[in-house]
């Protein structure tokens, strides 16, 4: 598949700029175009990619960087988020649907990314995350 890259963004690992996501998502909607229909999933699945890279990923450490990527994939739409953590083990996670864990105040994040975009995928032991969005 032809991948386009559109916009990109550097950002510091400070908690207060998981806000930023929201201001980029705007323009990305507004400069290609795209279906407002799409725009509370792909705002919700980036802030919990970000929140994840910057808290989880980064640990807050703010000489470390989350860096977004925007891209066009055929009809696709492509954001992908690269933090410079340690990576994390993705394919055994614990289900937040279960009892045990309702009560719990976190680990709905991955849960929440995979229900909102169309395809998500993981790669360099989960430092890098990959949302799809059908366009």
């Amino acid at each position: 598949m032809e991948q386009q890259v559109i916009q990109d963004m550097k950002i510091s690992s400070k908690r207060e700029n998981i806000n930023l996501i929201d201001g980029l998502i705007d323009q990305i909607f507004e400069k290609n175009s795209i279906d407002e229909d799409h725009y509370g999933n792909v705002l919700m699945a980036m802030t919990e990619a970000v929140t994840n890279g910057i808290l989880h990923g980064n640990k807050e450490d703010q000489s470390k960087y989350v860096y977004v990527t925007f891209a066009k994939e055929d009809n696709r739409l492509c954001f992908v988020v690269r933090d410079e953590g340690d990576g994390f083990k993705y394919d055994n996670l614990p289900d937040p649907t279960a009892p045990e864990n309702l009560d719990k105040p976190s680990g709905r994040g991955i849960f929440l990314m995979k229900s909102l975009a169309d395809d998500l995928e993981f790669e360099e032991n989960g430092k890098v995350v990959k949302l799809y969005f059908n366009a």
